[in-house]
């Protein structure tokens, strides 16, 4: 299979930000992920924000897992850091990264699977340890590119494509991390970039660990149609010599209302999503009465949107620690070995 790639070439007449970087500069490869998936148009958001707020591509370190989430770095930011991980092992990887060098903006993006299964353990400590980066999870319930199963943020009752419905109960990541101690955190809906750009420009700018939970709808695993023109009818009364995949392209889901109003959203199986987004008023400083406030419209059946919850005065890791302030591939022998007197000292405290 071949991809077109995109022309190097750009038009004279494109708007430049204040470094000189039009929004072009900051795509990366064409996306082979499926027509009108929510991933993509999370993708577009970043590329928005960086551009908006003339971020150098090359001061961006991007890391991600596993998973269709874990595809999306390689669509923006082309000449920017890079690397994926082994799976929910993310926020590892990048907070020894960013302890080795401060001076990058640290984006981490992972998914539902990647981040509320596996990667657990280390989405509690990487929230705990207030390390300063911009933590995405694109949020579809499912595991995408392993057939659809159920990932511990799909709702309960939720039926899957091969009609099993799901009797557990889902994980809270927005909750979660507020709990844990995140110092920024937000939750978006791909459909809605009036809301999600500057929410990533906010999450950008704030110095400590700012936490973004993006609903995201998986157009390939929500096709729950028992008829003759299904796919899995007609795999089950094909005589075929191979199994073939097509998914039908479809257009991205999008939505636009104001604040402080619900909207319902059709999903491309025909199911429903009811967004809440937050009033103009809401008073994101105080956690817990933003916990509050989500506990309260989730009771209701409503996803809220918008910025939950945010300490002006955080901290980062790097301050909890006391460390240099210069990447430590820059510190010479003359930083690294103090003498034989300060080593001395330093050996007495342990006897």
């Amino acid at each position: 299979m071949t991809y077109l790639a995109k022309p190097k070439l750009h038009h004279p007449t494109l708007p430049i930000n204040a470094r000189g970087f039009t929004r072009r500069d900051y795509e990366g490869a064409n996306s082979t992920l499926c027509a009108g998936c929510g991933h993509d148009s999370i993708s577009a958001a970043i590329i928005h924000a960086c551009w908006e707020l003339a971020i150098e591509p090359h001061r961006v370190a991007k890391v991600s897992g596993i998973g269709c989430s874990a595809k999306t770095p390689d669509y923006f930011l082309g000449p920017s850091h890079g690397f994926n991980t082994v799976h929910g092992r993310m926020p590892s990887a990048l907070t020894g990264a960013n302890l080795a060098n401060r001076d990058l903006l640290y984006l981490g993006v992972s998914g539902d699977g990647d981040s509320a299964s596996i990667g657990m353990g280390q989405f509690v400590h990487v929230m705990r340890r207030s390390v300063n980066m911009v933590y995405i999870v694109e949020n579809n319930g499912v595991y995408g590119l392993t057939k659809g199963q159920f990932s511990a943020t799909a709702d309960d009752g939720a039926v899957s494509k091969k009609g099993l419905r799901n009797t557990e109960t889902p994980l809270d990541l927005v909750g979660l991390a507020m709990q844990l101690g995140a110092s920024f955190v937000g939750r978006g809906f791909s459909g809605d970039k009036h809301q999600l750009i500057p929410l990533i420009k906010a999450a950008i700018v704030h110095k400590g660990m700012s936490f973004i939970e993006v609903i995201s709808p998986c157009v390939s695993f929500n096709n729950q149609d028992r008829n003759t023109q299904s796919y899995e009818y007609v795999r089950a009364h094909n005589d075929a010599v191979n199994q073939l995949d097509f998914i039908a392209p479809r257009q991205p889901i999008t939505v636009s209302y104001a604040p402080g109003e619900a909207a319902d959203v059709e999903l491309h199986d025909g199911s429903m999503l009811r967004l809440h987004k937050i009033e103009a008023d809401f008073d994101p400083t105080d956690r817990v009465a933003a916990m509050s406030y989500v506990h309260a419209h989730q009771a209701k059946g409503e996803i809220v949107t918008g910025l939950l919850y945010v300490d002006p005065n955080a901290h980062d890791l790097h301050e909890h620690l006391n460390t240099v302030a210069v990447p430590l591939n820059t510190l010479g022998a003359k930083e690294l070995c103090p003498g034989q007197a300060v080593l001395d000292k330093i050996n007495a405290l342990f006897r």
